[in-house]
């Protein structure tokens, strides 16, 4: 995700060990046809400006299930948590994920407690109807060193328990650091997965921010099998702009160097992923909601 994306996150904000360990909800999705979605930060402009129109035209090109990237202020998108889960059923969508950066001030270090901000963000998600609050960055601070490091990932696990007593699970979403950053000799993204408890704390797995960083999504499932149960499913094609400061940006599905079919059927078949979550934040000139209408038929065509 490009740096927009991070600021726009910040500010909003201010696989499994084994499925007997799964909430029912997603043992009933791992059993079912993979759920296919779109973050609807790939639509942003459009959600900035009608959110309600948006969804409808979403609804009818024929997406079931979206995911945030729009809470603040205990609202989604300007409306509160039960506005916007009516707002979305009466247009036969739903919302099992969203967006909301967990800042370090969340953890309040002299308490051992959560902040009331952070309590707050998982009560409005249980409300909605999510079953992954997925925090999508680690602040810079917690990775200039290993041991503030290991402290964080414990308060990642305990964010999993408080979300695990309102039906849900704390998720984290990679971004490119993870990849080309390392603490006592590790990747960062090798010592979140070895650091935190797959019953606590679901992976997403964004495939295409990785890779300028020199991550590797089917080695990483390889790696890692059963550990992903949420995907972002991307392209990535060379360009001078670039997302995230790199010579790459999103492209639609299928037009660039990401193998996407074999990652996505990889991650179906031993990554233990069950939400597919379409996201496309470039577009080479065409209108955002014209491309993930071509992204979402792409992904039919493939089997999802």
């Amino acid at each position: 995700m490009q740096i927009s994306r991070r600021n726009f996150l910040l500010k909003g904000s201010l696989a499994i060990a084994g499925t007997a360990l799964l909430p029912k909800s997603l043992l009933a999705a791992a059993a079912s046809k993979p759920i296919l979605g779109i973050q609807l930060y790939s639509i942003r402009e459009d959600m900035k400006k009608d959110p309600a129109g948006t969804l409808k035209q979403l609804a009818t090109m024929g997406y079931k299930y979206v995911e945030h990237a729009g809470y603040s202020n205990r609202k989604f998108y300007g409306y509160s948590a039960t506005e916007f889960k009516k707002r979305l059923g009466d247009l036969g969508l739903s919302m099992p994920s969203g967006h909301t950066v967990m800042r370090k001030d969340h953890w309040d270090t002299a308490k051992k407690d959560f902040t009331d901000e952070w309590k707050q963000t998982v009560e409005d998600a249980a409300t909605v109807g999510q079953h992954f609050v997925i925090s999508p960055w680690l602040d810079e601070s917690l990775r200039k060193n290993y041991d503030d490091f290991k402290a964080y990932m414990d308060v990642f696990n305990k964010s999993g328990a408080l979300c695990k007593r309102s039906g849900m699970k704390f998720g984290y979403h990679n971004h490119d650091f993870e990849f080309s950053q390392q603490l006592n000799g590790q990747k960062i993204f090798d010592l979140i997965l070895t650091s935190t408890d797959p019953a606590l704390v679901a992976q997403q797995l964004d495939i295409g921010n990785m890779y300028h960083a020199g991550g590797i999504a089917l080695d990483i499932i390889k790696k890692y099998p059963g550990r992903f149960e949420l995907m972002h499913v991307k392209d990535e094609i060379k360009s001078a702009k670039g997302e995230m400061g790199s010579s790459y940006e999103s492209t639609v599905l299928g037009k660039g160097v990401i193998p996407v079919k074999e990652v996505i059927d990889l991650g179906k078949q031993s990554g233990g992923t069950c939400y597919f979550i379409i996201e496309q934040e470039s577009y080479q000139g065409q209108a955002p909601l014209d491309a993930v209408k071509v992204d979402l038929q792409i992904m039919k065509k493939w089997g999802y």
